[in-house]
């Protein structure tokens, strides 16, 4: 008898487990119906197609190959989108359907419009709170396919799990800001007001955060009936493997852009904990976590407004010197890279020759060609060597981008 017990134990943990597991896989399909995984991946190609125009136009060559947005947009986020899912999963977190759709709505539209500056997910995910407000207060609906949205739920209600979410992803944001958005800063010529030519730089980024959460389904309370969550008025769960895609696009003049960019990017992430640290209290007081992804979306687009506006002023970070050639960038794995040459820096000789513009510096290179030789101001203003051996197979041979 106990043995036909166990039996039965052990067929029902095993189908249990299947069915969960059957739901997790179908869960991971659902990423592949939401358009906003394709249109992101598309315009992430255009992103480095149009790069590598604008880079060819103002010193005829690419710095990066053309695909990398694309291929970064994934290889950046994978340890945050498993931490981020585990999370969700964990503690409980429960989407529904209705919002989902409202923010891959706004999302795609921010996308498709290239409008970067206010990419962040927290003002697209307070956009789609307000749609559901309206369509719960004004009694809303519409239909596609076999879809039907109808936020027949109360939208202060599901704000909670969606700003807790939403902020981890905002810090997310800002972590990445901090670590790719300054080695991904494109360089670009232009005139200055006294008529220089000057370099700007120019960061615009796409990534794309799969999260699996959980939405109104069958499986989970079958099964796991003691599974912590936020209960919106359903009475069951599944899962959904939801795409969180993040825009970004700042634009460094006065500043050069490994002093900016973290700059930003710490202020974008102080932004997700104070989002996660209000929402908090909308356990006592439900309304918070609507205040909080408010106070959040203003804080993302202040600090958009903050950055552009101090970097229109004041005087470029990379213009011409007098005394020597500015770095304006370095090609990846090229001699100036191995020498640890970085943007910003001045050149001041080359082989013991003084250079104060890119034929000067060319012409100097060519008394030594096999071995260069360079004294380079950096910036703390203190004079250091470099030196390398240039191979003929080596690319534009220092692969020096320089202000002409």
């Amino acid at each position: 008898m106990e043995r036909n017990v166990r039996t039965v134990e052990w067929v029902v943990f095993r189908f249990m487990w299947q069915e969960v597991g059957l739901e997790i896989v179908k869960g991971f399909g659902k990423l592949f119906i939401n358009p906003l995984f394709y249109v992101a991946i598309l315009f992430a190609i255009l992103l480095g197609y149009v790069r590598v125009k604008r880079e060819r136009r103002s010193f005829r060559t690419r710095i990066l190959w053309g695909w990398t947005e694309a291929k970064t947009m994934f290889s950046d986020i994978w340890i945050y989108a498993l931490v981020l899912s585990i999370l969700s999963i964990g503690i409980g977190l429960t989407l529904t359907t209705d919002w989902i759709v409202a923010y891959s709505i706004i999302s795609v539209l921010f996308v498709v419009l290239f409008m970067y500056q206010v990419g962040s997910p927290v003002i697209a995910g307070t956009l789609a709170i307000g749609a559901l407000w309206i369509g719960f207060e004004m009694d809303v609906a519409f239909s596609v396919l076999n879809f039907e949205w109808f936020p027949n739920i109360n939208w202060i209600s599901v704000s909670l799990p969606v700003a807790f979410i939403i902020g981890a992803a905002v810090i997310v944001e800002g972590l990445l800001i901090r670590k790719t958005a300054a080695e991904s800063a494109s360089p670009f010529l232009e005139k200055s007001s006294r008529g220089l030519t000057v370099a700007s730089y120019l960061s615009k980024r796409l990534w794309m955060i799969p999260i699996l959460v959980i939405v109104p389904g069958n499986v989970i309370p079958d099964f796991f009936p003691y599974w912590p969550q936020f209960t919106l008025g359903s009475e069951s769960f599944g899962f959904v493997l939801f795409p969180i895609v993040i825009g970004f696009q700042q634009k460094a003049r006065s500043t050069l852009p490994v002093n900016l960019f973290p700059k930003i990017g710490k202020a974008v992430m102080l932004v997700g904990i104070m989002i996660i640290s209000l929402s908090l209290l909308a356990i006592w007081m439900p309304i918070m976590a609507v205040v909080s992804l408010a106070i959040g979306a203003l804080g993302r687009i202040g600090i958009w407004i903050y950055f552009d506006t101090k970097e229109r002023k004041g005087n470029y970070a990379v213009a011409p010197q007098s005394l020597g050639v500015m770095i304006a960038g370095v090609l990846p794995e090229s001699p100036a890279d191995k020498m640890g040459l970085v943007i910003g820096e001045c050149i001041r000789k080359v082989n013991g020759q003084s250079v104060t513009n890119e034929q000067e510096l060319y012409e100097a290179i060519q008394i030594n060609a096999a071995h260069c030789r360079l004294e380079v101001l950096d910036h703390q203003g203190e004079v250091r060597l470099r030196q390398h051996v240039i191979y003929r197979h080596d690319h534009h041979r220092l692969g020096l981008l320089v202000v002409r």
